[in-house]
């Protein structure tokens, strides 16, 4: 098997334009070939041009008819086509999301970006059995709005935090999206952004269901020619999303596999691999903003952790717990003071846990703990033990918080589901009975 050279899988028909010609120019190239970004040119040196750049342009108060060369674009990084595809992949774990290819006399060839990448992965090579659940990213790469927002104040947030388009929900149902193009006309055309959202937001929104597996995930963004999905649960509420970036890091330890396979392709890339194969090990099993463990990865650990406890007879606890009245911090706060708070609450687990106890950010503002040789006695011991060391806690602008913890043990012949199933009895009880405390099994 040979991997395909980047000349073989470059867009060559991309748009580009001199730097020296005027922001309105680009725009409406943009707007003509519907492109979310266009190449700017200057001599042997590449930039980028993004939507993120006419937000800056609205927010500066930059006349559309100044040139580009006043503009602080971000620039590309080239590759010669003769590369293999395999040497893009450190370009594309970075902030720019574009490799300009050049030819062989280094001029302008093409350009390589996700999508690229994605197109040449054989979807037939991915696991079915991993499904998008697992990977959930909540609020991260996308930003999610009310409908009666007003535009102007969704727009300097996107150029605060560099967000390219934004997720327009009712009752956490996506009702549109305010997409490149969008942004571009409203600006172009000098639209009144004092009105909500709901009047410039496109309708309605492609999504996929969160039991989806990659395989199908992946077919459906190269169908579309999405950056990323929008992911929904059973009654069309928004769970998450999950980016172009994510899929090909999934896929990536299936093409390690395939590699090996071909002794004379491995041992030209070996050292890359190497490196290359821990760096992305590690986004596929950790949550990326906590840092702890993801759902699959726990699920994982937590097969290994059950078959010792049978070999060794020993004891196998584990605890839930959940941050009380998340939702009134995020909503008095904003989202970014919220995962300022899940960061600190997942390092004040990491410092009273053992180092043998494996932390799970199981989702949204709930984490999952695995303790090992642990009876229920000493599990709830712990937990309670948790729940008085985040209490004590000043944070940032929050101030003091609570958390809910339910505690249950493990016990033989059953699968994970039933034991989370039980953990999560005991913190619905915790809940329910005056929040901020500990509740087990042996309660319920």
């Amino acid at each position: 098997m040979k991997f395909p050279a980047i000349g073989d899988i470059a867009s060559t028909s991309i748009i580009s334009i001199n730097i020296e010609e005027s922001v309105l120019s680009a725009m409406e190239l943009m707007l003509e070939h519907e492109h979310r970004n266009i190449v700017v040119v200057n001599k042997n040196t590449f930039y980028i041009f993004t939507i993120l750049d006419v937000l800056n342009i609205q927010n500066l108060e930059i006349a559309l008819e100044s040139s580009l060369s006043v503009l602080n674009l971000s620039k590309i990084p080239t590759i010669n086509r003769d590369r293999n595809v395999l040497d893009t992949l450190s370009y594309l774990n970075n902030e720019i999301e574009f490799i300009c290819v050049l030819d062989r006399d280094n001029s302008l060839y093409g350009l390589v970006t996700h999508s690229d990448i994605t197109l040449n992965i054989d979807p037939d090579t991915l696991m079915d059995n991993f499904r998008l659940a697992d990977f959930l990213k909540i609020g991260r790469q996308m930003k999610c709005v009310n409908k009666e927002e007003k535009t102007s104040k969704i727009l300097n947030e996107m150029i605060h935090n560099s967000f390219d388009n934004v997720v327009v929900v009712e009752d956490l149902k996506p009702l549109g999206i305010l997409t490149t193009k969008d942004i571009m006309c409203l600006i172009k055309g000098k639209s009144d952004l004092s009105l909500s959202i709901e009047t410039y937001m496109s309708a309605p929104v492609d999504s996929i269901h969160k039991n989806a597996s990659i395989k199908e995930a992946l077919s459906f963004i190269t169908k579309k020619h999405y950056k990323r999905v929008i992911v929904v649960d059973d009654k069309g509420k928004l769970s998450g999303i999950v980016t172009q970036k994510e899929l090909i890091s999934l896929t990536y330890s299936r093409w390690a596999v395939l590699m090996q396979e071909y002794q004379k392709e491995l041992s030209e890339i070996n050292n890359m691999l190497e490196h290359k194969n821990k760096e992305y090990e590690t986004m596929a099993s950790t949550d990326s903003l906590t840092g702890l463990y993801n759902r699959h990865k726990f699920t994982e650990l937590y097969v290994t952790s059950y078959k010792s406890m049978l070999q060794r007879e020993s004891e196998l606890s584990l605890i839930m717990l959940d941050i009380d009245f998340f939702k009134r911090v995020n909503d008095t706060y904003g989202h970014n003071i919220g995962d300022d708070v899940l960061v600190q609450i997942s390092h004040s687990l990491l410092k009273v846990l053992r180092n043998v106890d494996i932390v799970c950010r199981w989702g949204g503002e709930e984490f999952v703990v695995l303790l090992p040789s642990t009876s229920l006695e000493t599990a709830t011991i712990l937990a309670e033990k948790i729940r008085l060391y985040i209490k004590e806690l000043e944070l940032d602008r929050v101030g003091s918080i609570s958390v809910s913890l339910g505690v249950c043990s493990i016990h033989s012949g059953e699968k994970l589901e039933e034991s989370i199933d039980r953990a999560d009895k005991a913190l619905y009880l915790a809940k329910h009975s005056g929040r901020d405390c500990v509740k087990t099994e042996l309660e319920i």
